[in-house]
């Protein structure tokens, strides 16, 4: 008799082609989610957060890897979405960026200057205005220039249409190697910076199937810093320096719970604070537990 085969159960997963989302792309290649009948179809996204949102909305991606700032920001504005679980614990490192021949050397410099962000809602944007606020400048004197992807913002930068450009420290770390950027600071989220969140829909129609991806690739996660030579494979695969990704291991930490309600209280006040977000929204409003 031959056995009847389980019908595969497709989910469309979007995330930013950077090494904090390896753990994801072993655990496709390892064929773990098949094993589930589960169909994970991943796309890389380097637009980011903002064109994520947009997918989420649109229907266009299930799930999203995502920066904490920018869906809590979304489903605030009506995105259908829900966080079902932190991602990454620990803060995103976001270096600011100059071109390397610019007149600006400090952060007190970029005062009242043009940062290039992805688009608009993305984290860079958003990510601008928590920089302003801890240097004490005027939010409301923020000026933007959307260049959609890193290599929009070395065009920019390069020819003057933008000033400063902000984004994560390591993976911008080799066109400041290469003599194309000269960072000038960092600026670490004050809040754990990647989540996990899943249109609702799906969420009602196949919370089995979210309860599983959630379950696999927590296991995936919490044996991850200990894959031999996976320094040498994210050095390989990320176009980075052995000892940058060595030193972004050591302080990258993965999460396998949801977010609680007195951190998700303290991301609201601050986006709140910063005129981001217009309301403060309930934790059942923005979170799935399940």
């Amino acid at each position: 008799m031959f056995q009847k085969k389980l019908k595969m159960t497709t989910i469309k997963i979007a995330g930013v082609p950077e090494h904090f989302n390896l753990p994801w792309h072993l655990a496709i290649h390892d064929k773990v989610f098949e094993k589930q009948n589960i169909d994970l179809q991943w796309t890389d996204v380097p637009e980011g957060t903002g064109k994520m949102c947009q997918m989420l909305r649109e229907g266009k991606t299930d799930i999203a890897v995502i920066l904490t700032e920018g869906i809590v920001k979304d489903i605030n504005a009506g995105n259908p979405s829900k966080i079902v679980q932190i991602y990454v614990d620990s803060p995103l490192i976001w270096g600011i960026h100059v071109a390397a021949n610019s007149k600006y050397q400090t952060i007190n410099d970029l005062i009242n200057t043009k940062a290039a962000i992805s688009r608009l809602g993305s984290g860079s944007q958003l990510m601008a205005y928590v920089n302003a606020n801890n240097q004490g400048w005027k939010t409301d004197n923020l000026q933007f220039e959307i260049v959609n992807t890193i290599d929009g913002a070395v065009e920019s930068l390069t020819n003057g249409t933008a000033d400063y450009f902000m984004w994560e420290r390591f993976m911008t770390k080799p066109l400041v190697d290469k003599g194309i950027f000269k960072k000038v600071a960092d600026c670490p989220t004050p809040w754990p910076c990647f989540v996990i969140a899943v249109r609702e829909e799906v969420i009602n129609n196949q919370p089995e199937i979210i309860q599983s991806i959630l379950q696999i690739i927590n296991q995936t996660t919490t044996t991850f810093k200990n894959i031999p030579a996976i320094d040498n494979q994210l050095a390989e695969k990320y176009h980075q320096k052995l000892e940058d990704i060595q030193e972004w291991l050591a302080l990258t930490d993965w999460s396998q719970k949801n977010i609680d309600e007195n951190l998700l209280n303290n991301v609201q006040k601050q986006l709140f604070q910063l005129k981001i977000i217009d309301k403060i929204g309930t934790f059942e409003e923005i979170v799935k537990t399940f």
